[in-house]
């Protein structure tokens, strides 16, 4: 298994797309403005109490209030609430819990009012980012992730990732920790820790009681609302969690970034930062890794398979909805075994699709019905096979009499939803054809003018591919007439991002020239 990550940065942010063996399975946009991402702690001020609900409402400087409920306090919640209350009073002028007595846990049945009172501040840290119409989810047992470990403050316990399965390495790994971990801390210990030597696990230690202590700096005369502590930036944070022996190049188009990126990757995983690759290409970089297209066919309604079944997807305001269609598929050992073929295929494709479109809550996936309990079987076993590298927490049901397998998958950011419908280029959406001279003479025209009026010296025209072939095909085509007209060479690419009848000029620095 091979992955990459492409990074595209643009002047709107910055795209990042996951591949694995050339597919596509993650795809992120990061914006300037990163407030309210998971992992983010804030100082908030406890607005109101809703005892029917069990749970607070929080101003942590969102336009509508978080969402706080008794549950994902924590049990430690009355240690955090002491170390706030006085670090704000400067009780508490160290961020060391050397000597810092815990508090008694709550009640895992309490009511929310008798532990939290209104208008008090409050130390959160964001769980869900804002959905739709609704604020921030937030839990107050806050944690601190690293690349090895996740500090837990107010706690004394050490855990070791299920996934680590040889009994004599987590027994080595909780020694360890066990050692060099400062009291009343607690630490879960990541999968990607497993073998590692001490140095690197205790210099990761390090870096997250500095981060703690930061937070504690921040606290000091705080007013909430205030961010007190960041989360990393989608970036970093992708390479933070998935960097391992499989990663074999990083792309970047942007030479800041890519030094960036060279240096946070070296102070993980020193050796590694060769694998971050400047991209200098002329086409674009989504172009080249053929990102647009896998886009085109991923998020639209109708999700093609390679044997020529289809997966259709809805979306409602309770749940998704994935129905699987064999079109024109024939095999030739009968329906069942047809059907079988299909629904894997369509599995393996819908696990891809729940993890690039970042897809929550309930999933109802209807597959082709079989008759055969063992086929279902199958289907089952494979939908939790291919289900399994999603890093979301998710569940799977058994297919029901009708064929139906549920899914309900975590979800803590907004569901990524891009556009694939494009709109009538001939229209431009009104429902009237408009009268316009032809497409390729104002093309043409547009052209005259940079070249001649505005004397550009280094013009690429870009065009949807279909337009390409057109420019570009026969003896002589218009490319090379251009060439004959205007004693210049225009290069001309085709771009699957642009529609049909969209075009732009760009000059020798890949910048789009305004007309």
């Amino acid at each position: 298994m091979n992955l990459e990550l492409v990074v595209d940065a643009r002047s709107s942010g910055i795209w990042l797309g996951l591949l694995r063996d050339g597919k596509l399975i993650e795809l992120h946009e990061e914006r300037g403005n990163s407030d309210f991402a998971v992992g983010d702690i804030y100082l908030g001020r406890v607005r109101r109490i809703a005892p029917s609900l069990n749970a607070a409402f929080v101003d942590v400087g969102y336009e509508k209030d978080a969402f706080l409920h008794y549950l994902d306090l924590g049990p430690q919640y009355n240690s955090l609430s002491r170390f706030v209350k006085d670090t704000l009073n400067g009780k508490q002028n160290v961020a060391d819990l050397m000597y810092f007595k815990l508090e008694k846990d709550i009640p895992k049945e309490g009511k929310i009012n008798d532990i939290v009172s209104s208008s008090q501040p409050i130390l959160v840290q964001v769980a869900k980012e804002p959905i739709s119409s609704k604020g921030p989810r937030l839990c107050s047992e806050v944690t601190l992730a690293g690349r090895y470990l996740v500090l837990v403050p107010f706690s004394d316990k050490i855990s070791v990732s299920q996934k680590i399965k040889d009994q004599e390495e987590k027994d080595r790994l909780k020694e360890l920790m066990d050692r060099i971990k400062p009291k009343n801390f607690g630490v879960i210990i990541r999968t990607v820790a497993e073998h590692k030597s001490t140095l690197d696990l205790e210099q990761d230690l390090q870096n997250l009681l500095e981060k703690w202590k930061t937070m504690h700096a921040n606290i000091k005369g705080g007013q909430p609302p205030k961010r007190v502590l960041g989360e990393l930036n989608t970036t970093t944070s992708i390479l933070r969690d998935l960097l391992n022996a499989d990663f074999t190049n990083i792309h970047v188009n942007d030479p800041g970034l890519v030094s960036e990126m060279k240096e946070y990757v070296q102070s993980i995983a020193p050796g590694k930062e060769k694998i971050v690759r400047l991209y200098d290409g002329k086409l674009d970089i989504f172009e080249k890794f053929g990102i647009n297209k896998q886009i085109k066919t991923l998020f639209g309604k109708k999700v093609p398979l390679p044997s020529g079944g289809y997966l259709i997807i809805e979306h409602t305001e309770a749940m998704h909805v994935i129905d699987v269609n064999s079109g024109n598929r024939k095999g030739a050992d009968g329906q069942e075994s047809n059907a079988l073929a299909t629904n894997i295929e369509a599995a393996e494709e819908i696990a891809r699709v729940l993890q690039l479109r970042d897809m929550g809550g309930i999933v109802c996936v209807d597959f082709i019905d079989m008759h055969d309990k063992e086929n279902n079987r199958i289907l089952f076993e494979k939908m939790k096979e291919f289900m399994e590298s999603d890093r979301a927490k998710h569940n799977l049901i058994p297919p029901s009499k009708f064929g139906v397998i549920e899914i309900t998958r975590q979800r803590v950011r907004p569901e990524t939803d891009i556009q694939t419908a494009e709109t009538c280029p001939t229209c431009n959406g009104s429902g009237e054809v408009q009268a316009s001279i032809l497409f390729a003479e104002e093309i043409e025209n547009n052209l005259s003018y940079l070249l001649t009026d505005r004397k550009e010296k280094h013009v690429t025209l870009l065009v949807h591919p279909y337009l390409e072939a057109y420019f570009k095909n026969g003896v002589m085509s218009r490319q090379l007439k251009w060439f004959f007209k205007y004693k210049k060479w225009i290069p001309i690419r085709g771009i699957t991002a642009h529609h049909l009848l969209q075009y732009s000029f760009i000059n020798k620095e890949k910048e789009e020239i305004a007309l």
